[in-house]
């Protein structure tokens, strides 16, 4: 054992390699994927779940996921490089090189896609490659040119809510697409209260976000109300399409009426804090939305 550590390094440089390429998955990215999947597939299923087809799902959704993530790493590196929040990625800090980030990113994407399409179906491993080619090849370069790469990135990454009924149905009908609203419009606060608070390094890196075209912020806080003035009533068509039961309703009810709140308060106070307190609320919003509709079904 002893010959094998001073051969590869010390066990925490091993376990820093780990980390780091764990890191260069986006996980965050990949645990909001896997729980959309995951949702997803357990309303389709009807209390009639298939665990080995969830597995095999959920493996193959992860490694897309990760894949992707890794490739928009290697893709952004010059821009990581130059905002404080991403200069100490794998990548930029050079902890890993790009060649080898650019190989895992491949082999992850494409074992992932041929896995779903192997163990799942042809459907969910299409969703998937569209998912790649719309992360990587419309979202990612659209980022340095236009402030509408916000909206045009959440359609790519509500996609992973497909997968999950798509494994199960092998179609998508108004049911799937309902799913894959609440997933869209739910991003687009998200990621705006996120543009809010690190404005100075997309401002830093050359990247034409909202809050850097109108720094006053009064416009992503606007977009922010619409879209989840858009929400709230399509959060709650899953009732009406009879995917869930009143429990949810009301629950989903009230977590709208929560992030709108939210909203509403960064226009009267556009700061880092009001803006962090709509990041916050829209990371509590889908998990707990995600978990109602479960818990409707048991």
């Amino acid at each position: 054992m002893e010959h094998t550590i001073n051969m590869g390094g010390s066990n925490s440089e091993l376990k820093q390699l780990l980390r780091d390429y764990f890191d260069l998955t986006k996980p965050g990215i990949g645990f909001y994927s896997l729980i959309t999947t995951f949702a997803s597939f357990w309303l389709a299923s009807h209390h009639d779940l298939n665990y080995l087809l969830l597995l095999q799902t959920l493996i193959g959704t992860s490694l897309v996921t990760a894949g992707g993530g890794a490739l928009n790493q290697v893709i952004e590196i010059n821009l990581d490089a130059k905002m404080h929040r991403t200069e100490r990625r794998p990548l930029p800090a050079g902890r890993i090189s790009e060649r080898a980030g650019l190989i895992f990113g491949v082999a992850a994407s494409v074992i992932g896609s041929l896995y779903l399409l192997l163990f799942v179906n042809g459907l969910s491993s299409l969703l998937a490659v569209a998912t790649l080619v719309g992360y990587l090849f419309i979202y990612t370069p659209m980022k340095r040119t236009s402030s509408l790469a916000t909206v045009v990135g959440a359609f790519p990454g509500a996609v992973p809510i497909l997968i999950g009924w798509a494994a199960v149905m092998g179609t998508i009908d108004i049911r799937g697409w309902t799913l894959f609203a609440i997933l869209f419009l739910w991003q687009i606060p998200h990621f705006l209260a996120i543009a809010w608070m690190y404005r100075k390094d997309y401002e830093r890196a050359g990247l034409p976000m909202l809050t850097v075209i109108e720094p006053e912020g009064i416009s992503a806080a606007h977009q922010s109300i619409v879209y989840l003035v858009a929400l709230l009533p399509i959060s709650l068509l899953p009732t009406k399409l009879f995917l869930t039961g009143k429990f949810y309703f009301i629950g989903a009810l009230v977590l709208g009426i929560y992030y709108l709140v939210m909203a509403v308060r960064v226009i009267f106070k556009r700061t880092n804090a009001s803006a962090k307190n709509l990041l916050i609320a829209s990371i509590l919003y889908l998990p707990a939305l995600l978990g109602l509709m479960i818990l409707d079904t048991l």
